[in-house]
């Protein structure tokens, strides 16, 4: 692989969430659950509570929720805080708490064991982490933020370097946007912009450049193997800085940004382009799919972080048979049942369809029934 992983933070294995406690967070009330190291399934109708379980997990590790854009939308309704926590084994001894508290203000704090973490940023990566869900659709529909988001999302756990640099751009950009906003034309200025700004962005286009090398011919192989290989994928990275210097671009888009009154050009266009036999997918591609190009993506991602962090991030797959036909479904059973994958927790309203799945994968399985944000494990599934 191409992509400079000795930035990955190092482990010593992966990180097993053994217990989780949620409190006021989505409809979830107050629950305490245990899990297999393994495999965990939780069924129930539509609207319970299932991926409102799947984004507490992740909020554990990414210190955010995968699909509220504000945290006002995670408090339980007629409440103004959630609290979410977390007991690991690490593998490098007694087992260690991290929880996420979030009040009506705003505030946030992120602990490991007791201590809060200075810069909330230290923590992302220590829990990798993967989601698949149906939400995901947006990255083959949407604008071109939610792809960057995804790719953000991937190189942040994995590169220090990543996120300081991408932090660093995103408070240069916001400053320079205001300037212009502002409308005091300052020359002296805005060189300073641009001059700070092409240094961090040069590091994010080269990591972004080397992970979309890294992911293309794994996300073709992963569909290939779903599809049983009827079309290719592949995924081509558009950027603004394969024009040539992103200083000399500021600077011969100043009268265009003071009149628009922001940036328009940098790295906070970069777009990833997924393509079905050399055209988009979102304009060829059957629901069918763009679902198992999308499924293909997540578990392309999984195995850079494998390969990166040398073990296996938790995988959260949150309705992953929606949308894919049984024989896609056996496919993708045959890709997670042989290849190295950690905990895994999977959501799916058939739980029927889910314990004849699992049953076949482990033995080291729990299984546990969602309603109304309350969750039960059962015996028998």
């Amino acid at each position: 692989m191409q992509y400079d992983y000795l930035r990955v933070r190092q482990q010593k294995r992966m990180p097993i969430l053994r217990k989780i406690a949620v409190r006021d967070f989505r409809n979830i009330v107050f629950q305490e659950l245990s899990f297999s190291p393994n495999i965990n399934c939780v069924s129930g109708n539509n609207g319970v509570g299932k991926t409102n379980l799947m984004d507490a997990i992740w909020y554990l590790s990414m210190t955010k929720s995968a699909f509220a854009s504000s945290d006002r939308f995670n408090f339980r309704h007629g409440m103004d805080s959630f609290a979410i926590s977390g007991t690991f084994d690490m593998g490098d001894g007694p087992l260690t708490r991290f929880s996420v508290q979030v009040d009506g203000k705003g505030e946030k704090k992120v602990r490991r064991d007791d201590k809060v973490y200075s810069r909330i940023s230290d923590h992302i990566g220590v829990l990798p982490i993967v989601m698949v869900s149906p939400n995901d659709t947006t990255l083959v529909s949407e604008s071109g933020d939610d792809r960057r988001r995804f790719v953000n999302s991937v190189l942040s756990q994995m590169d220090r370097e990543y996120l300081s640099s991408i932090q660093q751009y995103n408070r240069l950009l916001a400053q320079r946007n205001r300037a212009l906003k502002d409308g005091v034309r300052d020359e002296g200025l805005l060189s300073v912009f641009d001059e700070r700004m092409e240094g961090v962005a040069g590091e994010v286009f080269s990591a972004r450049d080397r992970f979309v090398e890294d992911l293309r011919p794994i996300v073709s192989d992963f569909y290939a193997a779903l599809s049983g290989g009827r079309e290719t994928v592949s995924i081509a990275y558009q950027s603004d800085l394969r024009k040539g210097s992103l200083a000399d671009q500021l600077k011969a888009s100043r009268d265009k940004d003071f009149t628009l009154g922001y940036t328009t050009a940098g790295v906070q266009r970069d777009d990833f382009v997924f393509k079905m036999d050399g055209y988009p997918i979102r304009r060829c591609g059957s629901q069918g799919q763009q679902k198992s190009f999308l499924v293909s993506l997540k578990f392309a991602q999984y195995e850079i972080m494998r390969r990166g962090y040398g073990f296996p991030p938790a995988m959260l797959l949150d309705d992953v048979f929606d949308k894919l036909d049984m024989g896609r479904i056996a496919n993708l059973l045959g890709m997670v049942a042989g290849n190295d994958f950690g905990q895994i927790f999977i959501t799916d309203s058939d739980k029927v369809r889910m314990a004849g799945i699992v049953d076949n994968l482990t033995a080291d399985r729990v299984y546990f029934e969602a309603d109304g944000g309350e969750f039960k494990e059962v015996t028998d599934a």
